[in-house]
């Protein structure tokens, strides 16, 4: 993973994993890689990964059971909610960045559903 020296790198690994939460490459329930694998794979330090994980047990994503292992939440409407909250980021950037180009809403509406129709 290449990391944007702009934002802290434990917040990188906390977007990584959000991102894998919401996408469903994590599932409901599912165990996370323990922090010296995860360490190992990112080429980091475990105390990053822990600080990871301990920030996402704090926003209720996942949750600790001694011995066992970090484990994603089972709480469908934590997730939902946070799948929403990073939409919500997303469309607000697209069209601060549009905005930022010259186009108006309307502008912004036309192009985003003849994108759409492309898609489909």
């Amino acid at each position: 993973m290449d990391f944007n020296e702009n934002l802290p790198i434990y917040m990188q690994i906390m977007n990584l994993i959000k991102r894998r939460i919401v996408s469903g490459n994590l599932k409901e329930g599912e165990k996370l890689p323990s922090v010296r694998e995860l360490s190992i794979d990112l080429k980091v330090n475990p105390n990053t990964i822990q600080r990871s994980y301990q920030e996402l047990e704090r926003e209720n994503l996942v949750f600790t059971q001694r011995g066992m292992g970090t484990f994603v939440t089972e709480d469908k409407a934590v997730i939902k909610g946070l799948k929403q909250n990073m939409a919500s980021n997303i469309v607000k950037s697209f069209i601060l960045d549009m905005k930022s180009l010259g186009f108006d809403s309307k502008e912004i509406v036309d192009l985003i559903t003849e994108k759409a129709k492309e898609e489909i």
